[in-house]
């Protein structure tokens, strides 16, 4: 038989379609190596990155923040953390050696090391154990196991305590502020990381540097403040006593330089530890000289007293009929305490805190010139301290004011104010009428120890009152409050003492007045001709029930008196 013979229409075909098997495979080999080269092509750079070179990160120390002497309140220090890689620890069942070698160094069971690698999120990273000791971390070294490592980090610590927890602050579990100035000034805290990169090979051992990887690392900045904590604990010393013996719900104190608006003392109570800050009761976290305004009552009157006599609205020499306890007029105004006075100059009227002839001289001022003094002052507004969290405080335009608003605001009614402004105001008065600038900073110091930021002072920029208007408030009223006022317990002998006395009624929220509970207010200062501090105390709601009396010249007076004693003798031996 023979073979028939091949068809050239058969061969042709078959030679065609071996072409297109070959020009498919050709074409999906060019597509896949068009993908590799070009659509992947970051992905696996990263992969190959991540196999051929190791990062060391380096964490910059947080800067100190430090007294105006130079005592240390808040700082960083270097701890050592044992860490794991559980990618690496998983291959060959690596984690078990681990787990059985770590544990007798760590005092941590092994099958607790073991399951907290199995269980990882981040193949990459696992923390093992925290700030573990000089003979922990040799230990570790030693023991030269695969995938396990330490790391360096920075662990903040606050020596004061409580001491300054309120203007200091704290900072979070990631290291950045959350509250006083570690919050206000965490750029500049904070500093910048900086990163190493090496070759490695393939157990991951570095082989030799990367410098084009290098990132310079660069440590926070310094703050050092204005606040003396010698001060800081005279003061807060004696507020939580009184606090404590008229089992008062809180109190807060300032010291402050009155030429320049440095505070020396911030203590707002009840305060807290800075390092125990998560296990803090929300109340003790509130800074109240900052976010806790209230009606000023009578540590008011001298400011309005300064406006109406520096706005010629009323004279120093001018009497004023307070009717004898009781004015009908208005809505009816009483007199503290149902004290009954007839003719009273301004002077008097301060130095017998006067509600009815407080009330005369704020109609005789008028809206319009009682409100742009009082904006004059800084009250409505934040004083731009700088801490974060400040209320403004309130202040209504007088489109909102009713007939009886010039009575009422006059003895520190239908206005609220914070700590922080009445005893800026009382600043103003002390200096001779000049505007300052309430800070905290002193300074800002860079890791190399120099100044690079100095908090200016705004002292000369501009009089709020005049000069001889300044000096009168002070020299002869507020001075007369304490040799023949309601301030008599904040005298001391031998020093000219000034200042005001303040009971407060406190406004509820749904109007008017809580009956039972006050705010007993001091602020002043010494020595009246050339004062070195101005220092408010306010304590809330001493407890009227104890029988000892809850004015501001009972319960505030004896503790500005004792703050001001102590002060100005440690200032004098500095």
């Amino acid at each position: 038989m023979n073979c028939p013979e091949h068809s050239p229409t058969r061969t042709w075909s078959g030679i065609i379609l071996v072409c297109v098997f070959l020009l498919a495979g050709l074409t999906g080999l060019g597509g896949r190596l068009w993908d590799l080269q070009f659509q992947r092509k970051d992905l696996y750079e990263k992969a190959s990155r991540t196999q051929r070179y190791a990062v060391v990160r380096q964490l910059p120390q947080r800067g100190l923040i430090a007294d105006r002497k130079g005592r240390i309140l808040a700082a960083s220090t270097m701890i050592y953390n044992v860490f794991g890689e559980p990618r690496r620890l998983l291959q060959n069942e690596q984690y078990k050696l681990a787990a059985d070698t770590l544990q007798s160094i760590l005092n941590v069971p092994g099958s607790e090391i073991a399951k907290q690698i199995l269980e990882a999120k981040n193949p990459g990273f696992l923390r093992l154990a925290k700030d573990i000791t000089p003979e922990q971390q040799q230990a570790v070294l030693h023991a030269r196991l695969s995938g396990i490592g330490i790391e360096e980090a920075w662990i903040r610590s606050y020596p004061a305590a409580a001491l300054c927890s309120h203007v200091v602050g704290f900072v979070g579990g990631e290291g950045h502020g959350l509250a006083g100035l570690e919050l206000k000034y965490d750029s500049v805290l904070a500093g910048k990381g900086g990163q190493d990169i090496y070759v490695v090979d393939v157990f991951r051992r570095p082989i030799a540097a990367y410098p084009e990887g290098r990132t310079p690392l660069r440590n926070g900045d310094n703050l050092v403040l204005t606040l003396d904590i010698v001060i800081q604990e005279i003061v807060r010393e004696a507020l939580q006593k009184q606090i404590r013996d008229y089992q008062a719900e809180s109190g807060v104190a300032l010291v402050m330089d009155p030429w320049t608006g440095a505070i020396l003392a911030w203590v707002s109570l009840p305060d807290f530890d800075p390092q125990q800050f998560s296990k803090t009761p929300p109340e003790h976290l509130k800074n109240r000289i900052l976010s806790d305004p209230y009606e000023p009552g009578s540590i008011f009157k001298p400011i309005v007293a300064a406006i109406a006599i520096d706005s010629g609205a009323v004279s120093k020499e001018e009497r004023f009929d307070c009717e004898d306890g009781y004015w009908g007029k208005y809505g009816g105004i009483h007199e503290f305490g149902n004290h009954r006075f007839g003719l009273l100059s301004v002077r008097e009227i301060i130095q017998n805190s006067s509600n009815i002839g407080m009330a005369k001289i704020g109609l005789k001022t008028g809206p319009r010139k009682l409100y742009e003094g009082l904006r004059l002052f800084g009250f409505g507004q934040p004083t731009g301290i700088d801490l974060t969290g400040e209320e403004p405080g309130l202040l209504r335009p007088t489109q909102k004011w009713s007939g009886y608003s010039p009575t009422r605001i006059a003895f520190g009614h239908e206005i609220s104010v914070t700590a922080l402004q009445i005893a800026r105001a009382y600043c103003i008065l002390a200096n001779g009428g000049t505007l300052i600038q309430p800070h905290l900073v002193r300074a800002i110091i860079n890791p190399e120890g120099q100044v690079t930021d100095i908090t200016p002072s705004l002292v000369g920029s501009g009089y709020i009152v005049r000069p001889e208007t300044a000096r009168w408030i002070v020299r002869e009223a507020l001075r007369s409050v304490v040799t023949h006022g309601t301030g008599d317990q904040a005298a001391i002998e031998g020093l000219e003492v000034f200042g005001k006395t303040g009971t407060a009624n406190i406004a509820l929220p749904t109007g008017g007045y809580d009956t039972s509970n006050y705010v007993a207010s001091f602020v002043g200062g010494a020595p009246a001709d050339n004062p070195k501090v101005i220092i408010l105390v306010s304590i809330r709601k001493p407890n009227r029930s104890l029988g000892k009396g809850y004015s501001g010249g009972r319960v505030a007076a004896p503790v500005f008196k004792e703050i001001l004693e102590k002060t100005l003798a440690y200032l004098d031996s500095n």
